[in-house]
């Protein structure tokens, strides 16, 4: 009686104890499914945060987008103009280079205007072949950089049926006091000075200049002005960058349609295309064309 007091004793203990275990494991299972709901809960406030973050970080990265691509068009607007600035400022350095190079009297207004002292002699002078020139037997020398442009010219000039020839280009300033002290002897000062500079303002002391004849009138230059290649000379010598010096009723000397200065095609083409005579231009307008003298 006694053992089976003890074993009901017993069975409730244990039933008890099962009891308290279930609830206690219920409870800690409660706690962990709270737990669990708690981290799912934050869990999803921060999915929902992140998920915000992210419209957010998206919205912004939109409006930097069209801020970079605002700032690019920007850039490369301000690029485009530093370029050019810096081609302007590479043509002007170009250009300054060109002028430093360039002889500056080639462009002068010589013929009682400036003067030309009795050293001054173009840099650069090489002599005409003699199948362009008059006189076979005479050494003609002119400027090398003039000398492409008047090979051109005689060249087409002659492909179209004339018959130019150079009986005068580059004279020194000796040279020239010998001719025009000549010509003093011969006709008189008054005559000579119609005709023939002083040394020192003959634009044949510059190398750019030549005298043109043709077989027909030799070395009297009479009749020049009724030839064939003067009128040849009068409709295409500015493409090759010449001019006459000595029109018709010029202020300076007699007519001389013989007389052909190289001034550059640019210089040559907009005084054709004008009806003007170099020296109707001051030295001012003439010294802007100096940096495309050669061109």
């Amino acid at each position: 009686m006694k053992k089976q007091i003890i074993i009901k004793i017993l069975g409730v203990i244990i039933i008890l104890l099962a009891i308290g275990y279930l609830g206690y494991n219920q409870y800690n299972f409660s706690q962990k499914l709270v737990g669990i709901q708690n981290e799912v809960t934050v869990a999803n406030t921060n999915f929902s945060q992140k998920i915000s973050d992210i419209e957010t970080i998206l919205l912004a990265a939109q409006e930097n987008n069209t801020t970079l691509a605002d700032a690019l068009n920007a850039a490369k607007e301000k690029a485009e103009a530093l370029d050019r600035q810096f081609k302007k400022v590479n043509s002007n350095v170009a250009d300054l280079e060109k002028i430093t190079k360039t002889d500056p009297e080639l462009l002068q207004k010589y013929s009682k205007v400036f003067f030309l002292n009795d050293n001054y002699a173009p840099s650069d002078l090489i002599n005409i072949p003699t199948s362009y020139t008059f006189n076979k037997d005479k050494t003609y020398k002119i400027h090398d950089q003039v000398w492409p442009h008047l090979k051109d010219l005689m060249d087409d000039a002659k492909t179209d049926g004339m018959s130019l020839e150079v009986i005068s280009a580059f004279r020194s300033f000796t040279d020239q006091a010998i001719l025009k002290g000549a010509y003093t002897v011969n006709y008189g000062a008054g005559t000579a000075n119609s005709f023939s500079a002083d040394q020192g303002y003959s634009e044949h002391q510059l190398g750019t200049t030549v005298d043109f004849t043709n077989p027909t009138v030799a070395d009297t230059f009479s009749g020049f002005s009724k030839s064939k290649e003067y009128q040849w000379l009068k409709d295409n010598a500015y493409k090759y960058g010449f001019v006459i010096s000595y029109p018709e009723n010029n202020s300076y000397y007699q007519f001389e349609p013989w007389h052909w200065r190289f001034v550059g095609y640019k210089l040559a083409r907009d005084l054709h295309k004008e009806g003007k005579n170099f020296y109707d231009l001051t030295q001012r307008e003439i010294d802007e064309y100096v940096v495309d003298l050669f061109d």
